[in-house]
């Protein structure tokens, strides 16, 4: 526990990470995100964490940046290439507001189940400034270029069913249900080869960022690796003997 986050393992193999600055609605202060990412970091190293469950509170994921220094220090954004950067399957529990930094840190997590009834928008427009950790970006990509660009340029806000109707969210759900559904999902996770999910995570993600023939060479590059493991010798002795898999991780 700390002064910003509170860290929890809930179940085998799942690590629950809660954003605490109530009193600011969890807005992202640079503190707080150096000690989100130390806490990724972590986990992707103590060999049991599998997945990662990250949420707020029932008002607000996270508000967005801490404004307040943004004419002193000014938001370190280096920070988030460090978050970025993790290899373990990240689901994120958006309950409240989840608005300006407070949504690019969702759209950061690899799943996303929201609320029905919470706000998601990138309002920075309205401080006349722009989205800076990949809002313009990862919206675009999970909305398409109608609905970011009223989102970016007006700052308008949607709620959680829009959101999973436009492909942000994986799962919309009664407010009191999005923890215990996040947490089903990274269980889920958590039973798979881990070796494998975090290789996986990688294609999933390179295919937003490289030319499709290059993306699918890699695929194919991570798939031969991943059959000279040992958890996929185990996978498919264990397919063929009818009986369920023990992964190692190796």
């Amino acid at each position: 526990m700390s002064d910003n986050l509170i860290v929890e393992r809930p179940q085998d193999g799942v690590t629950l990470v809660r954003l605490a600055r109530p009193r600011v609605l969890n807005a992202l202060s640079n503190g707080l995100l150096a000690e989100l990412a130390d806490v990724f970091e972590a986990c992707d190293g103590d060999g049991t964490t599998r997945a990662i469950v990250l949420t707020g509170d029932e008002r607000a994921f996270a508000a967005g940046g801490d404004v307040a220094e943004f004419l002193t220090d000014g938001p370190l954004l280096e920070t988030w290439d460090r978050l970025w950067a993790t290899q373990l399957p990240i689901v994120g529990a958006v309950r409240g507001v989840a608005l300006g930094g407070g949504l690019e840190l969702a759209m950061s997590c690899d799943m996303l189940v929201v609320a029905e009834d919470a706000r998601l928008g990138q309002p920075e427009m309205l401080l006349g400034v722009m989205p800076g950790a990949g809002g313009t970006q990862r919206l675009t990509r999970a909305v398409g270029k109608a609905l970011a660009t009223e989102m970016v340029l007006l700052g308008r806000e949607i709620d959680g069913r829009t959101a999973e109707l436009h492909g942000l969210a994986n799962r919309c759900v009664p407010a009191e249900r999005v923890l215990p559904v996040a947490l089903d999902l990274a269980s889920a996770l958590a039973r798979q080869a881990p070796h494998s999910v975090r290789v996986a995570k990688r294609a999933v993600s390179r295919a937003f960022e490289d030319p499709l023939h290059t993306a699918l060479l890699d695929e194919r590059q991570a798939f031969y690796a991943l059959l000279q493991t040992e958890d996929a010798c185990e996978g498919i002795a264990a397919f063929l003997a009818k009986r369920r898999p023990t992964w190692q991780g190796r």
